[in-house]
């Protein structure tokens, strides 16, 4: 090898990638020069036929050759790049863009994010549990007997049928499990909400559905009463549904709350359907059985719970008159909201 050759061979090579009119004949000349056995890289390989004495400038200007090359390369493939990604036709690039369409979320995750949000201006935390369950969280504990109609196949998905009667695995008919879950782990005071998923075996019509949204709610302390449970009640409601929601409480039967009552609601919207009062949700003092059950002291603390539909919810703030509109994912229907 002669050093005379270095010069012409870099011209060469440079003449040849400024040439390439593509990114495929830009990596041809890659190769043909810069490859495994291109022309530059036969050339570095040959340098061992040099008198030793001009062994290092040889390898001193190959090198500086071909980092001139690698460059050039670089910047080549960035131009032919930033062409190659052009238009093929005529642009007008004083047009305005088109927006990338956005997704919204789904109106029952619309109502519980608001739930949650009015209940966290009063000091409550969000509680989470399984869907799949186990009879002693989901009826047991809750001071549900085992003959109680909740409890029949009937209404409760079983998906352990087989196993011991104490043992058996279900999907969560509610989520007060959530609140035995959340006693059994930490003393009191508590003040939590539980939204999720909850199951029963309902025949889908227009106000039911085998799955649904509910969100319950749990006030453990020392001398909590009946007027607690009502203003914040009344405070939630009327945050979601309008200062002018009345609220009126109806004496009822819940096994794990005791005094139990319904909670019915009235406003203009309602009086519009044609009626004076809703049913919205159910609630009561916290059963004292339900406190021994858990290791509290029913002579030391009180509280109450409550527990309500996010669907019935969603459905009378936006005057839908059914349920299974949620879930048939219609697109006409959803981005109403």
């Amino acid at each position: 090898m002669a050093l005379d050759q270095i010069e012409p061979l870099k011209q060469a090579a440079l003449a040849e990638l400024t040439a390439a009119e593509d990114l495929k004949a830009l990596e041809q000349a890659k190769v043909n020069y810069l490859g495994a056995h291109g022309k530059f890289t036969a050339l570095l390989k040959s340098l061992g036929a040099l008198p030793k004495e001009d062994r290092p400038a040889a390898g001193k200007l190959i090198n500086q050759v071909k980092t001139e090359l690698e460059a050039a390369l670089s910047s080549r493939r960035e131009e032919l790049e930033l062409k190659a990604a052009m238009p093929k036709e005529a642009t007008d690039f004083t047009l305005p863009g088109r927006r990338r369409a956005l997704g919204k979320l789904h109106p029952l995750t619309q109502v519980t994010e608001d739930i949650v949000r009015v209940f966290r201006k009063i000091g409550f935390v969000v509680a989470d549990g399984p869907e799949i369950e186990d009879e002693w969280h989901c009826f047991d504990a809750l001071n549900t007997p085992a003959d109680h109609p909740a409890r029949d196949t009937q209404d409760t998905f079983y998906v352990d049928a087989a196993g011991e009667e104490t043992s058996r695995q279900l999907l969560r008919t509610h989520t007060s499990s959530v609140q035995i879950r959340v006693m059994e782990r930490q003393p009191p005071p508590i003040r939590i909400i539980a939204p999720g998923r909850v199951y029963r075996r309902d025949n889908a019509d227009a106000t039911h559905n085998p799955t649904f949204q509910q969100i319950e709610g749990l006030y453990v302390g020392k001398g909590v009463t009946v007027g607690d449970l009502k203003g914040t009640v009344e405070f939630v409601f009327k945050q979601l549904l309008g200062d002018e929601v009345t609220i009126r409480f109806r004496p009822h039967y819940f096994s794990y709350t005791e005094p139990s009552f319904e909670i019915d609601f009235s406003s203009p919207l309602v009086r519009k359907m044609g009626k004076d009062w809703l049913e919205i949700a159910g609630c009561g003092m916290v059963h004292p059985q339900v406190f021994e059950n858990v290791g509290y002291d029913p002579e030391v603390w009180t509280g109450w719970a409550f527990g309500f539909g996010i669907e019935r919810v969603a459905m009378i703030r936006y005057g839908i008159n059914d349920i299974r509109l949620f879930y048939e994912n219609d697109v006409r229907f959803l981005e109403q909201f």
